[in-house]
C-alpha cells in the first residue's frame, strides 16, 4: 500500500513538474500575447536585440507606461538596445510633440529630456502649442532655441518623421503604447495582455527568446 502510494505521488510530482516546465517554455504564445510582423525588416544591428517603443507624449497610457519602462531599463541586459518612435496618427497636437522628440533625438538630448517632457504635460499640465514653446522647454537641456527651431524645420527632421511613420505602418501599430522587438514582433495591450506590467513580462520573454536564437545561430 505504501509503495503504491509513493509510486502514485511520484507520478503526480513528475506530472506537475513536466506541466510547469511546459508552461514556462510556452508561457506566451505568438498570435495571442504577441504578434509576428509580416513586413518585418529585421534588426538593424545583429549584435543587439532591438526594442522600439511606439508612443506619444499626448497619450495618457504612455504616461502611465513610462514608469514601467524606466524600471525595465534599469534591469535590461546590455545586449538590448532601446529606441523610440513618436506617432501622431494624423493629430496635429500629437504631430507637434512627435517632431519635438525627433528634434531632441537629433540634437542628442532625447534621453535626458524624455521623462521631463512626460512630467511637464501630465504632472505640471503644461501645454505646447508651437515650436517656440518646445524650444523654450528643450533649451533647459543645453540647446540653443534658434538651433532647436532650425533642426525642427529641417529636411533631416522631415526624413526621420517619414521613416518612423513608415515603420509604424508596416508594423501594424494601431495604438500606443506598443512595443516592437527586433522589428519582428509586436506587443500591445489587449484581452490576453491586460496590464502594462504584462506588456513588460512579454517584452522580457521575447528579448530572451531573440537573444537565445541569436546565440544558437552564432554557435552553430
Amino acid at each position: 500500500m505504501t509503495k503504491r502510494l509513493l509510486f502514485t505521488l511520484g507520478l503526480l510530482l513528475f506530472s506537475l513538474a513536466a506541466c510547469a516546465q511546459q508552461d514556462q517554455a510556452g508561457k506566451y504564445t505568438e498570435g495571442v500575447h504577441y504578434f509576428r510582423i509580416e513586413q518585418a525588416g529585421g534588426p538593424t544591428d545583429p549584435d543587439t536585440v532591438e526594442v522600439t517603443e511606439v508612443f506619444s507624449y499626448a497619450c495618457s497610457h504612455c504616461n502611465s507606461f513610462e514608469p514601467f519602462m524606466q524600471n525595465w531599463k534599469k534591469t535590461k541586459p546590455a545586449w538590448v538596445k532601446l529606441d523610440r518612435i513618436p506617432v501622431s496618427f494624423g493629430r496635429r497636437s500629437w504631430a507637434l510633440l512627435a517632431r519635438g522628440y525627433v528634434t531632441a533625438d537629433m540634437m542628442g538630448i532625447a534621453e535626458m529630456s524624455h521623462v521631463a517632457m512626460m512630467d511637464a504635460i501630465w504632472k505640471q499640465h503644461k501645454q505646447f502649442h508651437s515650436v517656440d514653446d518646445l524650444a523654450d522647454f528643450y533649451s533647459a537641456f543645453g540647446v540653443d532655441k534658434k538651433d532647436f527651431i532650425a533642426n525642427f524645420n529641417s529636411f533631416a527632421a522631415d526624413s526621420q518623421m517619414r521613416r518612423g511613420q513608415r515603420d509604424v505602418q508596416n508594423w501594424g501599430v494601431k495604438g500606443t503604447p506598443t512595443l516592437i522587438v527586433n522589428r519582428k514582433y509586436r506587443i500591445e495591450a489587449g484581452r490576453d495582455v491586460p496590464t502594462l506590467g504584462a506588456m513588460i513580462d512579454v517584452l522580457r520573454f521575447l528579448t530572451e527568446k531573440e537573444h537565445d536564437e541569436r546565440t544558437k545561430k552564432g554557435g552553430a
